[in-house]
């Protein structure tokens, strides 16, 4: 039997239980149900488990806007964050709306009907499952759960010892007293290697190129002023989130504007942490400050570890594996019994999805975003895809809340589809993401990824405060987004899941 709800979420993470939430919250009236292919809530959250695995964001602005982040921690664990999610699935009622074990396989839009229709694959049996629906919601990320990106080294398989891919991080892992090489040197790296150091008998971070750092307090002080002195959680959260989206603003205007200063101060800190005889060829990027994610540490844990000689840092490229460990090209042999492949993800769009519109294949490659979250020439579809250079759960916000707007003008007005239509002088060469960021990963998934817009609200530039005038204060009908009033009723027999 074919279900049907008017709107259909495809992911149970982040996005996908804050768009649910806000379905209600706005009062869409809208019937809803959310598809997640594992078998909890959390998506990101309940996948990875590496040691000492955290937030690369702070919390007051990685938490939902209209649920406050308890606590003074500036960065949150793994685990922290997942329970905060499911949490707040269950205070709205999102939970109960939830099919879990469900890995969706093809979505096609019929222009006729104005449906969806949408099969997922129930992988614990091998049998279909379908849905249909008014709208879609990509709300999975955009990188391949399935597979972390793994580069064939030379050599590979002469290693006698255990390699590892933090993506899939084995529970019995135990590297007590044993030498291990961490490859990499993004916030996967940079977070495992403090987190073992203590337990290893040795921690070698082997980068080709340095990331730039920046160590923060691991608690808040404001936030420990606020709750001292009993400020009610909500003011607090509003006034912490308020002041972080301006500093991470600032942090990237200053990147932006004055990259030498930038370098600098960021230098400056490295050196104060580490002593003055420093070698900060470990710690300057060939590449200018956000022009890849900044790393963040608590505390300066990384800076610890290094200083106390439980760790160190070894700049080189790799010629190959030994039996023993890693020969670089200069010729040095790090020896280890555990080497763990921080070398980052597959680009995946929508979870692998087969897209078609009548049956016609949508190439995302092709289409292009307006406003961030609408793709062009794909009717009743949102995507939600993070800031890269502020916290992910910012963006997810606005887009479900600008969803919202949509629905609800859609319902007064008796509207049925939704569409966005790219000119040609709309569409820049480079990939969505592309423009903003450098990282490897960003530049192997350029072929899978939407295009960036050249001019107004086709052309992403990661600013709060321009989208959220966009998506909460613009006109909805504003020449660019059309609607239309075709369509169809659910038909006797399938079955309807109120919101």
């Amino acid at each position: 039997m074919t279900r049907h709800v008017d709107v259909l979420i495809i992911g149970a993470g982040l996005s996908g239980i804050g768009t649910a939430c806000h379905l209600t919250r706005e009062q869409t009236g809208r019937s809803y149900a959310i598809l997640e292919r594992r078998e909890n809530i959390g998506g990101t959250w309940d996948l990875f488990k590496y040691p000492g695995i955290r937030s690369d964001s702070d919390m007051l602005t990685f938490g939902f806007g209209f649920r406050p982040w308890i606590g003074t921690k500036v960065l949150a664990d793994g685990a922290s964050i997942r329970q905060y999610v499911e949490d707040t699935a269950k205070e709205y009622g999102v939970t109960d709306h939830i099919t879990f074990g469900r890995k969706v396989v093809t979505a096609d839009f019929d222009r006729g009907t104005a449906l969806w229709t949408v099969q997922a694959l129930i992988e614990a049996t091998g049998e279909t499952e379908s849905w249909t629906a008014n709208f879609v919601v990509g709300a999975s990320g955009y990188y391949d759960y399935d597979k972390g990106y793994q580069p064939e080294f030379p050599g590979q398989d002469d290693f006698q010892g255990q390699i590892v891919h933090p993506q899939h991080w084995p529970e019995d892992l135990d590297y007590a007293g044993k030498k291990v090489v961490v490859i990499g040197s993004g916030a996967t790296a940079i977070t495992l290697i403090p987190s073992m150091a203590d337990t290893a008998a040795h921690v070698t971070m082997l980068q080709r190129s340095p990331t730039w750092i920046q160590a923060l307090p691991s608690d808040d002080p404001v936030a420990i002023g606020f709750k001292k002195s009993r400020v009610p959680d909500a003011i607090a959260y509003k006034i912490g989130r308020a002041r972080n989206i301006a500093l991470q603003r600032a942090s990237f205007q200053l990147s932006r504007t004055n990259p030498e200063l930038a370098k600098k101060l960021m230098l400056a800190q490295v050196r104060l942490q580490l002593g003055k005889k420093v070698d900060l060829r470990h710690f300057t990027p060939s590449y200018n400050p956000w022009d890849q994610r900044l790393c963040v540490v608590p505390n300066g844990d990384l800076f610890k570890v290094l200083k106390s000689g439980k760790a160190d840092i070894v700049t080189d490229r790799i010629a190959k594996f030994t039996e023993k460990g890693i020969l670089t090209e200069s010729g040095q042999e790090l020896e280890a019994d555990i080497i763990v492949t921080a070398t980052g993800l597959n680009v995946q769009m929508l979870g692998g999805i087969t897209l078609t519109i009548d049956g016609a294949p949508v190439k995302f490659n092709e289409t292009v975003a307006y406003k961030s979250v609408l793709y062009s020439d794909i009717p009743n579809f949102l995507m939600i895809i993070g800031y890269t250079n502020a916290s992910w759960t910012l963006k997810a916000d606005l887009a479900a809340a600008y969803l919202c707007r949509v629905l609800n003008i859609m319902r007064d007005r008796g509207y049925t589809t939704f569409e966005v239509h790219a000119n040609p002088e709309d569409i820049a060469d480079e990939s969505l993401m592309g423009g903003a960021l450098t990282s490897g990963y960003i530049q192997r998934g350029n072929d899978a990824m939407p295009r960036q817009g050249a001019r107004g609200a086709w052309k992403l530039v990661n600013n709060y405060y321009r989208d959220r005038t966009l998506m909460h204060k613009a006109p909805i009908e504003d020449g660019v987004l059309r609607f239309t009033k075709t369509g169809t009723a659910v038909e006797p027999g399938e079955k309807s899941i109120g919101a």
